[in-house]
């Protein structure tokens, strides 16, 4: 009997519509039960590997080894590594410039879509038809090693899995590019990285765009080795172009795609639905809180302005808060009005125990309760119609890709 071509699939990508892709997808590091398109009960059988730990898979009897780290925290070790010390002289440059809104951590780094890791999804056939999984991996494994062998200077593969618990086996790998930062530090950056390695635009006389640069070249020549090492293997490839309704095996990219977007929108539901259940819990932590952040702010600003030799200076301050072009709340407004000219008031009679007064005042426990259960009752309201809106614009939207995943299902 013939063996049947598969045609080989290979797509990247870094964010969607809920932000960067997460590496806890890959390695199942959540709650499977709320992926639909999850079937649990093969999962045991993926395949799993970081740059870290090497691989990590199931035995004849399905047991998995315990991992030390998985792979959203070997991404963040490696990160923390080889960016560190970028990112500690771009914040002290940030400091000395006085442009402290710019200062990030490795954290932020690893969530900015422009430096996060690259995604690529590989796929040999499609759910009515794929290569046999333990042919799949063997080409993906030996093509990972070529790549990290050939361009390993200017990029890093992080982790990468096997997914054998949906309807078509694939894999996700997850690598990161980088390139001299100008300061002789490294720090991802995807196209210098490229032209390092030895790329040019496919039309290297035009200008830089989206589809002529350094990176799709680099693409062109990786799925190059990807077809040549999947041939080596006996794996017969469709190489010819998909054309018309009929071939639409990248509908398994966006299928899946999708329910990674319906995933992350089932947990978000769930953070909701938690925090609409305990409302008032919540209410009254964010009261305690803002509570005594005021409190401290307007100790804070008491301790200051007792300095100053004429009381104008707090009238002027007052008049600020409360006036017209102020960013406060009415009730906050209200609350700094009657603090202030109580504070003017004392100032003439006791200036130096001002601040000693109005603290023990605002803290003691009659009106602490009190004013926490103001601003507990205003923000309870706030708070719940704002989940509520955020809740229904979450099930719009997971019900929107739902109905898009079963009418691309049924073209197919």
């Amino acid at each position: 009997m013939e063996k049947k071509k598969v045609r080989a699939t290979r797509t990247n990508g870094r964010k969607d519509s809920n932000g960067v892709f997460k590496a806890g997808h890959n390695d199942r590091s959540f709650n499977l039960e709320n992926a639909e398109h999850v079937d649990a009960d093969r999962s045991k059988w993926n395949v799993y590997w970081d740059y870290l730990q090497g691989y990590n898979l199931a035995d004849e009897n399905g047991v998995r080894p315990e991992r030390k780290y998985l792979f959203d925290e070997v991404e963040y070790l490696y990160y923390h590594k080889q960016f560190g010390d970028s990112i500690d002289a771009q914040n002290e440059r940030h400091e000395k410039s006085r442009h402290a809104e710019r200062i990030r951590n490795v954290r932020q780094i690893m969530e900015d879509s422009r430096t996060c890791p690259e995604e690529t999804i590989y796929q040999l056939g499609t759910k009515d038809g794929y290569e046999d999984p333990a042919v799949f991996v063997k080409v993906a494994a030996e093509l990972f090693e070529v790549i990290q062998e050939k361009y390993g200077s200017h990029m890093q593969i992080l982790d990468w899995a096997l997914h054998m618990d949906e309807a078509t086996p694939h894999i996700h790998e997850r690598h990161v590019f980088f390139a001299d930062d100008g300061y002789g530090m490294n720090f991802p950056k995807q196209e210098k990285a490229c032209e390092a390695m030895g790329f040019h635009p496919p039309k290297p006389d035009k200008k830089k765009n989206k589809t002529n640069n350094c990176k799709v070249s680099y693409d062109e020549e990786i799925r190059r080795l990807y077809i040549e090492i999947a041939e080596k293997y006996g794996v017969i490839i469709e190489k010819d172009p998909l054309t018309g309704k009929k071939h639409l095996e990248k509908n398994d990219f966006i299928i899946a795609r999708q329910e990674k977007e319906i995933e992350n929108q089932k947990n978000k539901l769930e953070e909701l639905t938690l925090k609409l259940n305990d409302i008032d819990i919540l209410a009254q932590e964010v009261a305690e809180k803002a509570y005594e952040r005021a409190c401290k702010v307007v100790t804070d600003t008491v301790r200051t302005e007792t300095t100053l030799e004429d009381i104008s200076t707090i009238e002027n301050m007052r008049d600020r808060l409360t006036g017209k072009n102020s960013s406060l709340s009415p009730g906050q407004k209200n609350f700094s009005k009657n603090i202030l000219n109580r504070l003017i008031d004392l100032l003439s009679k006791k200036s130096k125990e001002i601040t000693v007064v109005i603290s023990q005042k605002l803290l003691s426990p009659a009106i602490k309760q009190k004013n926490e259960k103001e601003i507990a009752s205003v923000t309870r309201s706030s708070i719940k119609m704002r989940l509520a809106e955020m809740k229904e614009k979450a099930d719009q939207k997971n019900d929107d890709h739902n109905q898009k995943k079963q009418s691309e299902r049924e073209v197919r």
